[in-house]
């Protein structure tokens, strides 16, 4: 296996756990592996509070706050989120869906969270179970042991210090650093999907009135979607996803540019027509990816760390939340029960695998004019409707009985697409155009 430069043998500290990466991944991990009695040590190349995107969360988050003991602290900070909206320039109306119509009525509701006041509160938690947390230090080197015995990691500080930990078990929660996944080679392009996304925070956006100011709105517009979230502070964050290519072939500055795609999409542009822009606009590119493996004898990659896809459903935390809660588990087991490791591991890829699978069958094809069309004009034959809700719902882990029914749902789709053959066949190839490869567009400016 590949390994850092040659580390030395006697470590400045040891843990059992030693976490890269302080998001809601990272920090969930932390805290639940410090409360399961082992010695963590998080190392977080960034200072909390710190800028993150992705600020909408799922129903079923919520189980997984309540578990850490968090609820409280995000409720106090968060929006009430009770759905989503759906705004087609294809379709004279707007559609909106309500988590409580979901198959499992028990999770109505979930927030939006600026995302530097949500991790924060995740990683102190993980610092007050017991876990320690180190911020301002950067992963250098990494060194797998002989005979899986754990990892020696080199970490900089901030003021240039480094120092070395030596640890049983190591676990990835990089985000789009993707530490393990680039040291092992083990990420790879998703070849069926390409996107990039361009956001901002804007103070003074029109809001839906009443149960509806805290839905998340989805705007589709030629080259892509949008997406539109409320915050409790009275800012909106918008972003635009779309092809990479566009924003690579840009002739303007991304600020100009983002503003030209919201007037490309004359419905959220009048919500914004009063709004002003408070925040600088960040361009990411080409980051629909997946490591090859999620795990190996002493270590296991987390969230982002392992994969991401699009965030069009608001997926990534609560995936990357879960899988903390697969991941403290099956590490649990192979610190404790070495002989039980190899099946811990395999239940720990099975949920891994899991998510990413369901989620980007939908991601795949949401600006598919089907799909659209399904979307707009929801029906619950089969109950299918409230299968797609749990699915938006983030309900894909547990016991809900939604698979019957999402079978229902794509079969509607793959035969509303043989009777529009010709429209669907123009659309593929479109798609396969727009989803080409194009260089690296991360960090334009």
């Amino acid at each position: 296996m590949p390994n850092g430069p040659c580390l030395p043998r006697t470590a400045d500290h040891h843990c059992d756990v030693l976490v890269m990466g302080g998001g809601p991944a990272g920090s969930t991990a932390a805290a639940l592996l410090a409360e399961k009695g082992h010695r963590v040590t998080l190392l977080e190349k960034a200072r909390h509070p710190r800028f993150h995107i992705g600020e909408s969360l799922l129903p079923a988050n919520l189980p997984l706050l309540d578990r850490l003991g968090v609820r409280a602290e995000v409720e106090a900070i968060g929006m009430v989120k009770y759905g989503a909206e759906f705004v087609s320039p294809w379709h004279e109306h707007r559609q909106a869906f309500e988590f409580a119509d979901a198959w499992d009525k028990s999770m109505p509701s979930a927030y939006q969270v600026r995302r530097s006041e949500f991790d924060e509160i995740l990683i102190r938690n993980a610092a007050r179970k017991g876990a320690e947390v180190i911020e301002a230090c950067r992963v250098r080197e990494v060194e797998f042991l002989a005979d899986d015995a754990g990892a020696v990691v080199a970490a900089e500080h901030d003021d240039g210090r480094r120092e070395t930990w030596r640890c049983r078990f190591l676990v990835d929660a990089s985000g789009r650093d993707t530490v393990l996944g680039n040291r092992l080679k083990a990420k790879q392009r998703n070849p069926k999907h390409n996107s990039s996304a361009l956001y901002a925070h804007f103070r003074g956006a029109t809001r839906n009135p009443g149960r509806m100011a805290g839905h998340i709105t989805i705007f589709w517009f030629e080259h892509g979607w949008f997406w539109f979230i409320p915050l409790a502070d009275g800012t909106t964050s918008v972003g635009a996803v779309t092809w990479p290519h566009r924003l690579k072939a840009r002739t303007k500055p991304v600020r100009e540019f983002f503003l030209d795609q919201i007037a490309l999409c004359p419905a959220l542009a009048e919500r914004l027509k009063e709004a002003e822009l408070v925040s600088d606009v960040e361009a990411t590119g080409n980051f629909s990816y997946a490591c090859d493996h999620s795990h190996g004898a002493a270590y296991l990659l987390l969230g982002d760390a392992y994969a991401f896809v699009d965030p069009v459903f608001s997926s990534g935390v609560m995936l990357a939340m879960n899988s903390a809660f697969a991941g403290a588990d099956a590490i649990d087991v192979c610190l404790r029960e070495p002989a039980e490791a190899a099946r811990a591991l395999k239940r720990f890829d099975t949920v891994m695998r899991h998510g990413p699978r369901e989620f980007s069958w939908f991601i795949y094809r949401v600006t598919n004019p089907t799909m659209r069309d399904l979307f707009m004009s929801p029906r619950n034959v089969f109950r299918v409707k409230e299968a797609l809700l749990s699915v938006l719902a983030g309900d894909i882990f547990g016991k809900t009985p939604i698979w019957p029914s999402l079978w229902m749902f794509k079969t509607i789709y793959y035969l509303a697409s043989l009777r529009q053959l010709k429209r669907t066949v123009l659309a593929w190839k479109r798609r396969r155009f727009n989803i080409r490869y194009v260089e690296d567009v991360e960090g334009a400016r």
